[in-house]
């Protein structure tokens, strides 16, 4: 198959799933010792069941791979990345499990785990989002594309020292269709294949139940698990015994069982016997010997000053607020800490307000709508935020998937009010509060962590203005997180990251609106919505699947389980000068912090250089705020 044949869904991917590569030569501290399983390469598989010399005979036997060419290196990493130092990053919370599977894992810290500690069969290139090897070397794709085999590279290991084998796939498969691991959606995508097949020690096939042009994605992409440890366990035990210790896994780094500490902070060290970081897709990242994530739960001021502090090395300013009014002081004038703001071509995803619509009184439309027209987003985008944002009016927002018929929603206490009317809430008793016929309080709760108070407030009182009591509980992440996932909410403040191509499938079919623990927080049922679903993972045309998730828009646009919020397409960092990093500073589609774990580096001069600084009270160059590396790239690439 000629590589200009290797189009097959290639620019088909999730952004998420690109940063998961990297790579380490130079003695990391408290290396353990590599593992006594540790096993010696296997020179008697045959190469024609892809043992080594299977490269010669795969374009023969219908395989494809991608060999990096020199020019697009610095995409993968830059040659001028140094191996050492310790990267300290502040989170909000602790993880509710270390698990990277299963109840509770949808975490972007597990997503985080994920990606520097396990690998899939391929992954994505950060430019172009073509498919290119990971675990397996070569793939093939079916004519009728409803087939894959991967051939996994001999050369593949696990911390502990094993090989990566087919066996492996396999057993990663039974865990995700294990009912008892409390993941239903895993059973949704998963299902769509039946169970992989090992046709030797080093191939793997696997069916498909339906066509779809996603169906290499996810099976492809997904992170591979070790058998030798999934077969001693079912679903439930896995979900007992992995829930604060780790697996082992194939990628650059590893969470050692003593650097979890509970509810403080976890460790990763970079792996000095990772098994490809010589190859050229990996060799200049995963830099840091360590990554040091500190929680600071729902603490936001307080991170900031420990960052301030220097007890961080890197922060990302979500508020405008701060970022125009509280990014001026002495460290960052001298040049101590840099300021960035990084634009990307990073989905922006949705934010606002969810509401579940299993339960009074947002199963009524009319009050959903109420509240869209009450909550006044352009005025708390001017006096709050500076003006720095855009209006969403869709769950792709700002992307060529938008419904243009969508109602671009705007305050309106009028339509609001006749509404709230038509609902049967038209006078207000005694204290001043809306109730129907029956004397019901038109009331409800909202629980948000102790940070985001700034954000919901102000949405309270224009609540109370036209007589609807939103009471604020707070409550921690983690709590919140469980409630959400088991539905035991009224509304949600939400905040979802975009995907480059979108997968409406896993928060939108009618068959997990009454299910916990997964993404259809609102319960959104709507037949034709499941039947544009169906169609849209079998339709290969690109122009088609723009149609299809217009359509879907816009029906869940006037269905209303959110009302949208405001939008970003760049990243407000702050980080002390001692780091080094690419030109574009974070991934084209990912676009955010964590391309810091696996791209930056640290440079001993530039801590040198900051300490007398710091020390000497003297500045430092200051560099452009704006990195527009992407942006310029795409104008000038047209692609």
């Amino acid at each position: 198959m000629k590589r200009n044949q290797i189009i097959v869904l290639l620019v088909l991917v999730i952004s998420m799933l690109m940063w998961s590569c990297g790579g380490g030569e130079k003695q990391a501290a408290d290396q353990s010792d590599i593992s006594s399983q540790i096993v010696e390469k296997d020179n008697a598989t045959p190469d024609t069941e892809g043992g080594y010399g299977f490269e010669k005979l795969a374009e023969e036997l219908g395989y494809i791979t991608y060999e990096m060419p020199a020019e697009e290196q610095i995409f993968f990493g830059d040659p001028r990345a140094k191996k050492g130092g310790t990267f300290r990053h502040i989170t909000t919370r602790f993880p509710a499990t270390m698990r990277t599977e299963g109840q509770n894992a949808n975490y972007v810290e597990n997503n985080t785990i994920s990606g520097l500690c396990y690998e899939g069969l391929i992954t994505t290139h950060p430019l172009t989002l073509e498919f290119i090897p990971s675990l397996a070397s070569h793939w093939k794709v079916a004519d009728d594309k409803m087939k894959f085999w991967f051939r996994i590279n001999p050369d593949a290991r696990w911390s502990d020292g094993r090989e990566v084998i087919a066996d492996d796939v396999v057993a990663t498969w039974d865990l995700h269709m294990d009912e008892t691991i409390l993941s239903p959606s895993d059973q949704l995508v998963y299902g769509k294949f039946e169970r992989p097949i090992v046709e030797s020690k080093y191939i793997v096939s696997v069916v498909c139940k339906e066509l779809s042009w996603r169906n290499l994605l996810y099976f492809g992409t997904s992170a591979v698990l070790p058998s030798t440890y999934l077969n001693q366990v079912d679903g439930s035990e896995y979900l007992k015994e992995y829930q604060f210790k780790m697996l082992p896994g194939t990628g650059p780094y590893e969470i050692k069982e003593n650097d979890i500490v509970s509810q403080e902070s976890f460790t990763f060290t970079r792996r000095l016997d990772y098994w490809a970081k010589d190859n050229p897709t990996n060799k200049f990242v995963a830099n840091f010997d360590k990554i040091k994530f500190l929680v600071v739960k729902d603490n936001q001021p307080l991170m900031y000053e420990k960052f301030k502090k220097g007890e961080g090395d890197f922060y990302t300013v979500s508020k405008a607020r701060v970022w125009v009014e509280e990014t001026d002081y002495e460290s960052i004038q001298k040049g101590w800490i840099q300021k960035r703001k990084i634009f990307s071509e990073k989905p922006a995803g949705t934010s606002g307000y969810a509401f579940n619509m299993r339960k009074w009184p947002f199963n009524d439309k009319r009050i959903r709508m109420a509240f869209t027209y009450l909550y006044n987003r352009e005025k708390m985008n001017e006096e709050m935020y500076y003006s720095e944002y855009s209006m969403m009016n869709s769950m792709y927002s700002g992307s060529v998937y938008e419904n243009p018929k969508n109602e671009k929603v705007v305050y309106s206490p009028d339509k609001a009010v006749k509404l709230l009317k038509e609902a049967g809430y038209k006078t207000r008793n005694k204290d001043g509060w809306l109730v129907n016929a029956d004397g019901r309080i038109l009331r409800f709760e909202i629980a948000i962590m102790k940070g985001s108070d700034y954000m919901v407030t102000p949405v309270q009182q224009m609540m109370k203005d036209y007589g609807i009591d939103m009471q604020i509980k707070y409550i921690d992440g983690t709590a919140n997180w469980k409630n959400l996932m088991e539905r035991n909410f009224t509304i949600y403040m939400q905040a979802w990251g975009g995907l480059v191509f979108p997968n409406p499938e896993t928060s939108l079919h009618s068959s997990l609106a009454d299910e916990n623990n997964n993404n259809n927080i609102g319960g959104f049922k709507n037949e034709r919505v499941d039947e544009l679903l169906g169609e849209y993972d079998k339709t290969f045309s690109q122009a088609r699947r723009v149609e299809i998730i217009r359509e879907i828009d816009g029906i869940y646009s006037d269905i209303h389980p959110a009302a949208w919020g405001i939008a970003r397409n760049y990243q407000r960092v702050l980080y002390w000068d001692k780091f080094g990093y690419p030109e574009y500073m974070v991934d084209r589609f990912a676009g955010d912090y964590r391309t810091a774990f696996t791209h930056w580096w640290f440079e001993p001069e530039k801590e040198k250089a900051l300490k007398e600084a710091m020390a000497n009270n003297t500045a430092l160059p200051v560099g452009e705020v704006d990195v527009k590396f992407w942006p310029k790239h795409l104008k000038a690439n047209k692609n």
